[in-house]
């Protein structure tokens, strides 16, 4: 199956909203095997219907997002029921459910509200748990000339358009898929390896069979390898992936963080960060993930040298010898973290960001990692990452994440098959 996305909304177009619907939507459809062919982006107001009607010739699934809401330029349901030509009726039991959502928040209910349980003739109403306007399906009978098109529209917002894709779309979908289709997308994220050593290392064989397409998805210290075709097949090559490029693999699914805290979380093990020139990202990151709490117990920023001094413990000759960017002071702050918070394991991130900063032995880009853990010796990374301030922060506190992960697997420390140095301290 073919599907194209419709995103309504002028935030959208003038830039004052990022658009992350298509990568959300692509990643559910493809498993399906229903393939996002084409995504439209409209302003609110009357260019959905042109951009409905077209779609509806060109995909056997068309998902339109926004435009469902109670003010004067919501009109994608109005939109759809015209060009279909399915009236439209107020369903009370929605009504209902928006007043009393309203009454539980203690909220007024403006008259325009009510807009939002209006349905069109023949249309399945998917529930909204999230928000007061519902999603809507067009199975194919209302769909006139185009019986074998299945139409969505669905709320804007993120926290009711992603659970109503799980719970709505989906199984619906899978149900008017052909009971033969057995294709499958596989996505192995990666860190630690570029995306033109995955494709040397084991993307060019998958490729060469003809029966698996094949794509790479790259980001700041990171890649998606991706592999679709029937479920067979795939079974068949995953040892040889595994094989090839298996120590960089760190979740089929999840984020580096979200992989590292269930890692640790299955072990008990605890976990503090001190953080320079990352500025708590890696702390951030790690909060970020439900369930964190259980593992993670502080996170140090001390970016000025007198706080890692008084806060950390380093001593001030190391600083005054080594300089805050170095191999030692990288060492003893990790020592220091995990002495403050009595964790399993700390890590430690000490560079130089940029613009400005940089000399010939450390350049811009410059970062230390350190790792120190329960009856093990202290270990430190330095890798170069020469790229913009934020990019840098992004792969740097990657790069420390990995380095954990790699040793609770048992992993050489390097990503590139070697091991850390033992510090200098």
């Amino acid at each position: 199956m073919q599907a194209e996305i419709i995103n309504t909304g002028s935030e959208l177009l003038l830039g004052l909203v990022q658009n992350r619907h298509l990568s959300h939507l692509a990643l559910e459809l493809t498993p399906l095997g229903i393939t996002a062919e084409r995504q439209v982006c409209v302003p609110d107001g009357p260019p959905v219907r042109e951009a409905i009607d077209q779609a509806l010739d060109r995909a056997e699934v068309v998902i339109v997002t926004g435009g469902l809401g109670p003010t004067s330029d919501d009109i994608t349901r109005e939109a759809a029921a015209e060009l279909l030509g399915c009236p439209l009726h107020t369903d009370e039991s929605i009504l209902q459910a928006i007043r009393a959502r309203f009454a539980r928040r203690n909220l007024p209910m403006a008259d325009n509200v009510g807009r939002q349980a209006m349905v069109p003739a023949g249309a399945r109403v998917l529930p909204n748990n999230f928000g007061t306007a519902p999603g809507l399906y067009f199975p194919p009978p209302t769909l006139g000339m185009r019986p074998a098109r299945h139409l969505f529209l669905l709320p804007g917002p993120p926290r009711e358009l992603h659970p109503m894709v799980r719970d709505h779309v989906l199984p619906i979908l899978r149900a008017a898929l052909p009971p033969e289709e057995d294709r499958e997308c596989r996505i192995y994220r990666l860190t630690g390896i570029g995306e033109s050593q995955v494709e040397s290392r084991i993307g060019c064989q998958v490729m060469a069979r003809g029966d698996i397409e094949v794509g790479y998805c790259a980001r700041p210290a990171e890649v998606d390898f991706r592999i679709i075709g029937p479920r067979r097949a795939l079974d068949e090559i995953e040892p040889g992936i595994v094989a090839e490029v298996g120590e960089w693999i760190y979740s089929r699914g999840d984020t580096l963080e979200q992989s590292l805290v269930a890692h640790l979380r299955a072990q008990h093990l605890s976990l503090a960060v001190a953080e320079s020139c990352t500025g708590g990202s890696v702390a951030d990151r790690i909060t970020d993930v439900p369930g964190a709490s259980e593992i993670f117990l502080a996170g140090l920023v001390t970016y000025a040298n007198s706080a890692k001094e008084t806060v950390l413990g380093v001593p001030r000759e190391l600083l005054e010898k080594h300089g805050a960017v170095s191999e030692p002071v990288a060492a003893a702050m990790a020592d220091g973290a995990r002495r403050a918070s009595g964790s399993h394991f700390a890590l430690s991130t000490t560079g130089i960001a940029g613009p400005d900063g940089g000399s010939d032995d450390k350049p811009v880009g410059t970062v230390f990692i350190g790792l120190a853990a329960q009856d093990h010796p202290t270990v430190v990374r330095r890798c170069f990452f020469p790229v913009d301030r934020a990019t840098f922060k992004q792969m740097a506190a990657s790069a420390a994440l990995d380095l954990l992960r790699r040793h609770l697997l048992g992993l050489p420390l390097d990503p590139g098959g070697g091991s850390a140095l033992p510090t200098l301290g």
